[in-house]
């Protein structure tokens, strides 16, 4: 059967490959090669497939004008599977991006629970202020919410003109076709996403220049009507613009083996918890790739593609490749068994933890350096 992709979903991929060649999603292996130092998530995969991704890396290799487009659902505790997207944020600033990073909170108005005023606040107290902590700096950082554009008038007026004039280039038939059910909520929403990913290069945003998306795969909906859009504008002549380019992650796996999500705490390490927090919920919680004795273990090994710890230090937490081929070869083999497994991790999150909450509270004071648009 074909994969099927729904934004507002919950999406738990088995088959990323299948999935990609279903939607012609090219690979990003090639590319992690090139990249000067990429992240640990280009390196190990997790970042898996691209569209038009080389007019990005001809921008880094030699250091023309792009932008990184993200952004955040002010939904919920930010975990680690937001700080996958967080830190791909951080390399690409640290690369020479002009980083647009919107707060969905029109579209988490109309789609999940809470008034603006509370968004504003669990945007603010648990997205900025973490990616502050994790290295995102204002300077080529424009930090914004789909509610409040610009104090500067002429860019927010742009902004929500560009919102106006997107349905005359789609047809509703489209929309069902690429998204299946739509409500009201959700069909302004579309339209408002696609205007966040287009308007940086609007004149009053700085112009026509590469623009790069990193999202879930879910969201790829989102890039391919946006790209539609953006052809049938620039053939028109009613703007230009350059068609945007998108990454795709893999989804951080939760703490049970499913997809982490912000409605279960079980299922995920926040960035809040305590050192103590983090180990309880590892060892109660963390899907296991061991056997089912010590015996059994030492006589099969494990199963180190399915085991949750395994899978957080090769994502995240273990940067170092020897030393991961060791801990892989180690359980696989027998040797290491499952509690000395998720101990490594818990000792490597739980100095990250210790390191990011006084990170955090050094963090408030910059707030306000990012808070110029809102």
């Amino acid at each position: 059967m074909k994969e099927t992709i729904d934004p507002w979903g919950k999406m738990d991929v088995k088959d990323y490959d299948k999935l990609s060649r279903e939607f012609g999603i090219e690979k990003f292996e090639s590319f992690a090669k090139k990249l000067p130092e990429p992240h640990i998530s280009m390196r190990r995969g997790a970042v898996f497939g691209h569209r038009d991704f080389g007019r990005i890396a001809e921008a880094i290799a030699h250091k023309k004008p792009y932008v990184m487009m993200t952004g955040l659902m002010p939904s919920g505790k930010f975990h680690l599977g937001h700080m996958m997207l967080a830190e791909q944020i951080i390399y690409y600033q640290n690369y020479g991006a002009q980083i647009f990073l919107c707060v969905a909170d029109i579209e988490a108005y109309n789609t999940r629970n809470g008034t603006l005023k509370e968004l504003r606040k669990v945007a603010i107290e648990e997205y900025l202020l973490n990616y502050i902590a994790l290295g995102l700096k204002p300077k080529n950082c424009d930090f914004y919410f789909q509610s409040d554009r610009s104090h500067d008038a002429r860019k927010s007026e742009a902004y929500y003109r560009l919102i106006g004039m997107l349905p005359k280039r789609v047809t509703f038939n489209e929309m069902e076709a690429i998204y299946g059910e739509l409500t009201p909520g959700k069909i302004m929403s579309v339209f408002i996403q696609v205007a966040d990913i287009l308007h940086p290069q609007l004149e009053e945003f700085g112009g026509p220049r590469p623009v790069l998306v990193p999202v879930g795969v879910d969201q790829d909906p989102h890039i391919r009507l946006t790209r539609d859009l953006a052809d049938r504008f620039t053939r028109s002549n009613d703007f230009h613009f350059v068609l945007p380019s998108s990454t795709y992650h893999e989804f951080m796996k939760g703490l049970k083996g499913g997809k982490m999500s912000s409605s279960d705490p079980t299922s995920y390490i926040a960035l809040t918890d305590t050192p103590a927090e983090a180990k309880t919920k590892i060892m109660k919680y963390a899907f296991s790739g061991g056997r089912g004795s010590v015996q059994e273990h030492r006589e099969k090994g494990g199963v180190p593609e399915v085991d949750v710890a395994y899978n957080m230090l090769y994502t995240m937490f273990e940067p170092d490749d020897n030393k991961m081929k060791h801990i892989h070869d180690d359980y696989k083999s027998g040797k290491m068994l499952t509690g000395e497994l998720k101990q490594i991790l818990i000792d490597k999150l739980q100095k990250f933890l210790e390191e990011h909450a006084e990170k955090r509270e050094k963090a408030r004071d910059k707030i306000h350096e990012f808070m110029i648009n809102s």
